[in-house]
């Protein structure tokens, strides 16, 4: 038997220590296959390979159910599952509703104007910032430190006298409504 048979062998019959022992033997196979995992996720994946790795390693080797692996290849094929596991999870958790769901995602800066754009944008941006000015002072102030003056969320909010959790809200909700008012979608 490879050291590796003989830790999944350790570990099945409850020697807590053997786990530890396991993780510098697989790791780097682990990090391959977890990188050949995320290459087929669309663009965007935030999950890193080491996370992932680290993640489905835990589901192996820790809980309360009994692992039983039929030596090396039998782990891998258990981890390969695990990793699976693990993004099909992630996946639905990104399309709930209260993750946004299906809606598409927006890059805020690329609906505003900056300083060089065209006066057309500029005009348009202005109208809607005084409609939301007069609907949300406050929020309007926040977009007008984050956007016009470069603030950070937590330096805006220090000038506005809010807290960043408050000026985090006001942010997506000013993104939202800005948004609804510049394209016309409601």
């Amino acid at each position: 038997m490879t050291d590796v048979t003989q830790i999944l062998s350790r570990i099945e019959n409850g020697d807590s220590s053997a786990a530890e022992q396991l993780l510098p033997l697989v790791y780097e196979e682990l990090r391959k296959l977890a990188a050949a995992r995320l290459a087929r996720e669309q663009p965007g994946q935030t999950l890193q390979a080491t996370a992932l790795v680290h993640e489905a390693y835990l589901r192996l080797v820790q809980g309360d159910e009994a692992r039983s692996w039929d030596g090396r290849g039998h782990f891998f094929a258990a981890a390969a599952e695990a990793m699976r596991r693990i993004l099909i999870d992630r996946a639905r958790r990104q399309h709930r509703a209260k993750h946004g769901g299906k809606l598409r995602k927006v890059d805020f800066n690329h609906l505003f104007p900056a300083t060089n754009a065209a006066p057309e944008a500029l005009l348009a941006m202005d109208e809607a910032m005084a409609k939301f000015e007069r609907d949300a002072p406050e929020k309007a102030r926040l977009v007008k430190l984050r956007y016009f003056t470069g603030c950070t969320l937590d330096e805006a909010a220090t000038l506005l006298g809010i807290s960043p959790a408050t000026a985090k809200r006001y942010w997506a909700y000013a993104r939202a409504w800005l948004y609804s008012e510049l394209t016309g979608e409601k």
